[in-house]
């Protein structure tokens, strides 16, 4: 906008100029004076793009009768026949009750179990046994799930496994972890916690760094024991960390993990052991019905979008936190 005369006959600057050309000129400052920030987030953004935004024109697959021989964009078009083979298909809604199954049972079960751990550790005052436990905690997360089921099935097989031995051996039944579909889940869900528990505390443990504590201080002063303290200063403050965490697991009910249930399934459990992501890998991927897959696929990001909405709209109505 001009700037307006004064009775003077001077010219005077426009107000409304001032605010937008400081702003741009302390956007162009930061961005000078942190260039080396921004260049450091051009790489990340790169690998999204890349590896994450680039590749999802593979969705076009998914209403396509995709021929690998004429490519995603010659294959002819199938609308929307595909995701109607998949809905009249009775296995899918097997699978599709197998997968919010064991991901309802991880959250209920695996997801608590790094919080308390966290709390036990954050407890323990002698350093070095403090730090011991820690790596002991860490070390499952490293190891992949092809050698965690060869120990399972040393440990748990019905027949030749360590704990069915010691059980015959101390006139105890046999127990069949493996070959019975409720022990077959009890299983599944326990070598999960075993694995990811440790690895999971160190969000929390990071997140109690961040408590005042003075706040402890305070609460012994006024005569607060361990379990007080916990309920009243260190979970409140680790609450905004529980509650991304929850909602961010609770958008990933409809998607799983392919090693875990394909390592440990037999098919002795096959009614409980087959989800989504093996499914997957039997109907799509080695009978080469590529559209079925690739519309899985979409069928789960749809649903686990609509998860992490719904979370997260309730989270921020009932405890004001979400993730944005």
């Amino acid at each position: 906008m001009p700037g307006k005369k004064s009775a003077a006959g001077g010219t005077v600057v426009s107000s409304e100029s001032l605010p937008q050309a400081s702003v741009k000129l302390k956007r162009r400052f930061s961005i000078g004076q942190d260039w080396q920030l921004y260049a450091l987030l051009f790489v990340p953004m790169l690998y999204f793009l890349v590896f994450k935004y680039i590749p999802m024109y593979g969705v076009t697959i998914a209403f396509k009768e995709f021929n690998m021989f004429q490519g995603v964009w010659s294959s002819p078009w199938a609308g929307l026949d595909t995701f109607r083979e998949i809905f009249l298909m009775r296995d899918f809604y097997k699978v599709l009750r197998n997968t919010l199954l064991l991901n309802l049972l991880d959250l209920i079960v695996s997801f608590p179990a790094p919080i308390v751990l966290a709390l036990l550790l954050n407890e323990i005052q002698i350093k070095w046994f403090k730090k011991g436990s820690q790596t002991i905690l860490y070390l499952p997360h490293f190891i992949s799930w092809v050698i965690i089921g060869g120990m399972v099935y040393q440990l748990l097989s019905t027949n030749t496994g360590l704990v069915n031995h010691l059980l015959k051996a101390s006139g105890l039944g046999v127990i069949p972890f493996l070959t019975d579909p409720i022990y077959w889940i009890i299983t599944y869900v326990g070598s999960g916690v075993w694995q990811n528990a440790g690895w999971g505390t160190i969000i929390y443990l990071a997140a109690l760094t961040g408590i005042n504590k003075e706040l402890y201080e305070a609460a012994e002063v006024d005569g607060a024991g361990r379990l007080r303290k916990i309920w009243n200063i260190t979970l409140p403050g680790i609450k905004p960390t529980i509650m991304i965490l929850l909602i961010i697991n609770i958008g990933h009910m409809a998607s799983i993990g392919f090693e875990r249930p394909y390592v440990l399934a037999n098919p002795l459990v096959n009614d409980v052991s087959d989800v989504i992501s093996t499914y997957v890998y039997k109907v799509g991927v080695q009978s080469a019905r590529f559209s079925i897959a690739t519309a899985i696929g979409l069928f789960q990001a749809v649903v686990g979008l609509i998860f992490l909405l719904s979370s997260n709209y309730i989270s921020k109505k009932v405890t004001d936190q979400g993730i944005w």
